[in-house]
């Protein structure tokens, strides 16, 4: 599985502890930056940068997203059609946004969990499929016929 990572300034090092353990564990991983710890730096480009990558590739690639709340990232994500981007900060979080949501890109806050939490979610949202049930299959059809 192919996974895009993006992080500003406040994701910047947890970001490249992810890289890391993602290419430990086998995965092919791809950084979109900041390829440098920037303090000026902004989220959007970053989220952009992954966000287009996730949408262009076949094969159920994923991207990861981090920033201080989680939160700039997944709002800048989501403007992008076809992108669900969920900022999670469990475990049990993480494995309900891919069974229920079918999520594409996780959005973490590196202000408010630990790397070891962070690690620890950012396996279980890779593991975790997605349900198929009808009622979540009907709800994600909903999200793209309102907003497509």
């Amino acid at each position: 599985m192919k996974i895009y990572l993006g992080a500003d300034h406040a994701g910047y090092e947890l970001k490249n502890i992810i890289s890391e353990h993602l290419v430990h564990a086998g995965y092919d991983v791809e950084d979109e930056g900041a390829k440098t710890l920037d303090p000026a730096d902004d989220y959007a480009q970053y989220a952009y940068a992954v966000t287009t990558k996730v949408l262009g590739e076949e094969d159920d690639p994923r991207g990861i997203l981090i920033c201080g709340s989680g939160q700039g990232m997944a709002i800048a994500a989501n403007r992008v059609g076809g992108i669900r981007a969920s900022v999670i900060w469990s475990v049990d979080g993480a494995k309900l946004t891919r069974e229920h949501n079918d999520s594409n890109v996780l959005a973490l806050p590196s202000r408010m969990v630990d790397t070891d939490t962070a690690l620890a979610i950012v396996d279980a949202w890779l593991a975790e499929p997605f349900s198929g049930d009808e009622r979540h299959e009907r709800r994600l059809q909903q999200i793209d016929d309102l907003y497509a």
